[in-house]
């Protein structure tokens, strides 16, 4: 009796691990290193946990913000950027991150507590049906109903969110299962016979390409007269950037960067098809697409943009997005590895367009033209500022810091759309902005995720007032975790700027309001940061502006410049006025 005594209580003495501390555990073997959310009911020892296991937590005032953070993160490291919420509300918050990171194709996971199983349709605190409410924006969910299935589901998720084409994907913890114990040494089996169970089921990602068809790909770009390689964010996430040079300088082919594949080669490269984009779209006649949608972004496809007589070669790692915009060559695979078969079956028989050759003539003539152009127009000093004269000065400020090239967060309408055109990018990677979705709010997240994945770059954000406003009180996130962020807004006193209506379109009860687009004129925005312990700076001049880039790049900290726009320089929309 006295040995049976001994051996309970040698059990009953055996740590105990609850929910918390093994969803911690299995994320941290399953590679996860940073997390961003809110805390409260029922995810704060959550929180604790994973930082106790070596879990970097950031801390956000809204999941908006925390999941634009989590999305951005993973497509900066290739890693699962991981948003916590707590349940009901805070879960549909999440939804923001969640579905931004599925169309922009960013590997991610929105974990969520949810309430007591026991308790779920009986009006239980925050109860919502989370796997239904998440459903439409994610690729994979999972929902532990009891501690035991926790280190699988994790797993799961996280294997989910990288395979194939990226995307979000969602754990579900009901209170009670986090709530729930295991001992030690059977949390840790649990751990390790799912790490073993995924890694068993792991196999290479993507369809194997036929020699055949990189071969078919090469004959199409070799014969064609008016080439182009069209690249996107899909390259940069797959870090195709050195074959991608091996093959522009091989074949002298012009290119063209989506706006997050700036810079995987730099904007000033001489082949570089931005500033003659109508041109090079509109006459190509076979166009390589490696990384890039065939969407809004690059107008379907279709006529009047484009030749109706071009042969696209669409270089995806979906095969269902092939079958959606049935190219004329489709070859499913990641980016980089695709080139690289490209470069070696160019190898063995090289051709190269050279400078001299009538399609890159065309192309260098008109870039050179238009950004002759666009200089004489940036050489104006406007002041009051226009979106121009504060742009420049920006882009000589950026670009004077070299390398590591600080990464450029942009939203707004014309503020996005200006900076476009003016910013310059000479390093992958280093452009974050609305992106495929075209989200707005992005920005703080986006620099909070930029600065810890990166934390060799300065941040630096371009933002509207109407986009920085989403997310403004943000800033004492930056202050609170020092990082290297420069906040720079726009500041027009409104959407696209102040009132814009028709005399006649200002009638009714309520005509003596604000205009919907308006805010209030001259908002002291530089002052918001100060109130947590950064640096304001209000600027108005070249010469104030100038001072404050200086002076906020040098010191890497926490700043907000606030740049006084005059109200009527952007127009409505900035690009999009006919969508409006």
């Amino acid at each position: 009796m006295a040995d049976n005594n001994q051996n309970s209580e040698s059990k009953v003495s055996e740590p105990q691990v609850d929910g918390n501390l093994l969803v911690a555990q299995a994320l941290s073997r399953a590679g996860v290193d940073y997390m961003f959310g809110v805390v409260g009911i029922p995810v704060t020892s959550l929180a604790t946990r994973a930082v106790s296991c070596g879990i970097r937590f950031i801390a956000f005032h809204n999941e908006q913000s925390a999941g634009y953070a989590a999305s951005a993160y993973g497509y900066l490291t290739g890693r699962p950027g991981v948003l916590l919420t707590v349940s009901g509300p805070g879960c549909v918050h999440g939804l923001a991150g969640l579905s931004n990171a599925g169309a922009n194709t960013w590997p991610m996971i929105l974990i969520s507590g949810s309430c007591d199983q026991k308790d779920f349709g009986r009006g239980d605190f925050q109860e919502l049906d989370q796997v239904a409410a998440v459903k439409p924006f994610s690729k994979f969910s999972a929902k532990a109903t009891d501690i035991s299935e926790i280190p699988k589901h994790v797993f799961d998720v996280v294997h989910h969110a990288l395979a194939g084409r990226p995307g979000g994907c969602y754990l579900d913890v009901p209170t009670d299962v986090l709530h729930q114990t295991v001992s030690e040494s059977e949390a840790s089996k649990l751990v390790a016979a799912a790490e073993s169970s995924r890694a068993q089921q792991a196999t290479e990602q993507g369809v194997g390409i036929l020699e055949t068809e990189i071969q078919k790909a090469v004959s199409l770009l070799r014969s064609a007269e008016r080439p182009l390689i069209v690249f996107g964010k899909g390259a940069a996430y797959a870090k195709a950037e050195d074959a991608l040079k091996k093959f522009v300088d091989a074949t002298g082919i012009p290119f063209l960067p989506t706006p997050m594949g700036k810079g995987l080669l730099p904007d000033t490269h001489e082949l570089a098809a931005t500033a003659s984009r109508s041109l090079a779209i509109g006459r190509c006649d076979v166009a390589l697409v490696v990384g890039a949608r065939l969407n809004w972004l690059l107008h379907f496809g279709e006529p009047p943009r484009w030749s109706k007589d071009v042969k696209f070669i669409l270089v995806d790692v979906s095969k269902e997005e092939i079958e959606l915009r049935k190219p004329h060559l489709g070859l499913v695979g990641d980016a980089r590895l695709v080139l690289e078969l490209i470069n070696k079956e160019i190898k063995d028989d090289p051709f190269c367009l050279g400078k001299s050759h009538p399609w890159v003539e065309a192309i260098s003539k008109k870039t050179k033209e238009n950004v002759s152009r666009m200089e004489l127009q940036l050489s104006k000093v406007v002041v009051p500022f226009n979106f121009l004269t504060p742009m420049k000065i920006i882009r000589d400020a950026i670009l004077a810091q070299g390398s590591p090239a600080p990464i450029v967060v942009s939203e707004g309408a014309n503020t996005m759309d200006v900076g476009r055109s003016v910013l310059v990018q000479t390093e992958p990677r280093t452009r974050l902005d609305a992106g495929t979705w075209g989200t707005m709010g992005v920005g703080l997240g986006y620099c909070i995720a930029a600065a810890v994945a990166s934390p060799d770059r300065l941040v630096v954000a371009v933002e509207g007032d109407s986009g920085f406003g989403f997310s403004a009180m943000e800033v004492e996130t930056l202050v609170r975790y020092q990082l290297p962020v420069v906040v720079i807004v726009f500041n027009n006193g409104g959407v696209y700027g102040g009132d814009r209506r028709n005399p006649e379109e200002i009638t009714g009860p309520y005509k003596d309001d604000p205009a919907p687009t308006s805010f209030v004129p001259g908002a002291a925005y530089h002052t918001l940061i100060e109130a947590f312990g950064g640096k304001g700076y209000l600027v108005g001049t070249p010469e104030e502006l100038k001072s404050a880039l200086a002076e906020s790049f040098s010191a890497r900290k926490p700043a907000v410049i606030n740049v006084t726009i005059d109200p009527y320089a952007g127009s409505e929309s900035g690009r999009m006025q006919h969508k409006n």
